[in-house]
């Protein structure tokens, strides 16, 4: 506002000085709206790339990290575990129950130990600490994967026997994964497009054992205490050469990569994710449960039947009906369930092939 102190003062000086009042409101205007909308713009910018990081800022030449985008948990976009997850998923998941057996943690509670035995009603089984420590001899005995942190991002592939991988032309994106999981027979040569070449661990028990090269890890599933002798004498003297049925006496394997399963994470799948479906949970639904806390995303591929709903591998004819499917021990409709529930909760991402 001009204010004149003399009445007289030119009245043409006076119209300058109102025009010139009206001019800088006028500026101070525009440059609040262009400051708004620079504002508006960035804070859509942002919110978009959040919903879909490819497009961060236009794809210029940088990338923010991937921890940017966490909640803290860990280094990934997205983690397995979340500050505000879901009640189901927090009912089941103990990360206090580690999936490999070490030295410290294979004292067995009584319950653990009787159904462990139950499984494949071992007679007269070898006693089980002097077994653990001839065991812990041979293979390292080491506590792994404790390393779960905001700085963490561990991505992992669980790769089933499923035929409908066939045709799928999966094998790259599995590669790329940090962690993948195989399990049983599960030939990768002259399937590599479908599934990959790439395995880090390979899921076994002695009557499905299968030679490994230098750079893979067994994972060892025991269903029985004659199971863990199995395994030191495969590795060195080759004595064992028959559990229920004939078994390889010895596995090319390297032993400083042998992992052993835990039976009492075993029951814990089974009691807790289970719910005592089946006799026991198939060597998928372990393979699965193990890479699920070792992880901080899963992606699976091979689980369940092709889209004719047939159920057969991939590296056989479709000629096997359900055979693999109702085994007489698993519950393979529940465990199906549970992996597509942990699909809709988005802990896991599921590739359903062909």
């Amino acid at each position: 506002m001009c204010i004149f102190p003399f009445p007289h003062f030119p009245r043409k000086l006076s119209f300058t000085c109102h025009y010139a009042m009206s001019l800088l409101k006028r500026r101070k205007i525009r440059a609040f709206t262009v400051l708004f909308c620079i504002v508006t713009f960035t804070m859509f910018l942002f919110s978009y790339t959040l919903h879909d990081p490819s497009l961060y800022f236009f794809k210029y030449p940088f990338r923010l990290p991937d921890s940017f985008f966490s909640k803290g948990q860990c280094g990934c976009q997205q983690c397995m575990t979340e500050l505000d997850d879901d009640p189901w998923f927090t009912e089941r998941f103990n990360l206090s129950v580690h999936p490999l057996l070490t030295r410290r943690n294979s004292l067995l509670t009584d319950d653990t130990y009787r159904w462990w035995q139950w499984l494949q009603a071992e007679q007269q089984p070898a006693n089980f600490s002097e077994v653990v420590e001839k065991l812990f001899q041979v293979i390292p005995d080491a506590d792994l994967y404790m390393d779960a942190g905001p700085e963490r991002c561990r991505t992992c592939a669980v790769v089933g026997n499923s035929g409908n991988l066939k045709g799928t032309r999966y094998g790259t994106l599995i590669d790329s994964n940090d962690v993948i999981i195989r399990m049983n027979q599960a030939p990768t040569s002259g399937y590599e497009e479908d599934v990959g070449s790439r395995t880090t661990h390979h899921v076994m028990y002695p009557e499905s054992a299968i030679d490994l090269d230098n750079t893979t890890s067994l994972l060892l599933i025991p269903f029985k205490t004659l199971d863990l002798q199995w395994i030191i004498s495969a590795l060195t003297t080759g004595s064992i050469q028959h559990t229920y049925i004939p078994v390889q006496s010895r596995i090319k394997a390297n032993r400083d990569r042998v992992l052993i399963y835990s039976p009492t994470f075993f029951k814990y799948v089974y009691d807790t994710w289970l719910e005592n479906h089946g006799r026991y949970p198939s060597t998928g639904f372990l393979s699965l449960l193990f890479a699920i806390h070792i992880c901080d995303t899963v992606s699976v591929y091979g689980f369940g039947s092709d889209h004719y709903g047939n159920w057969h591998h991939y590296w056989e004819e479709n000629n096997m009906g359900g055979a693999f499917r109702h085994t007489g021990v698993h519950d393979g409709d529940y465990e199906y369930n549970i992996t597509l529930l942990l699909a809709d909760k988005h802990k896991i991402k599921m590739f359903k092939g062909r």
